[in-house]
């Protein structure tokens, strides 16, 4: 594996870090946009297996896990923003 592939491995275990610890934030703290937070760095965890182990995807699919990854973030965001 390359230096860039060694990153991008890398870069994809923080995101699964990411997304267990969302996920513990909805359960144990019963927080909502923990929920859409984990789902958001899931999405994003396929989006960067497929594209380390080329996947079949096609343009469409990527675009469609990136806009509902962007999507789930969105709903997150504004989930703290209205608990302020």
């Amino acid at each position: 594996m390359d230096v860039s592939g060694t990153i991008q491995f890398i870069a994809t275990l923080a995101e699964v870090i990411v997304a267990v610890i969302a996920f513990l934030i909805a359960v144990e703290r019963r927080k909502t946009y923990g929920y859409f937070m984990g789902i958001t760095f899931v999405l994003l965890v396929l989006f960067n297996l497929a594209r380390i182990f080329a996947l079949e995807v096609s343009s469409e699919g990527y675009a469609l896990i990136f806009l509902m990854a962007c999507i789930s973030m969105l709903a997150a965001i504004w989930m703290l923003w209205k608990e302020q």
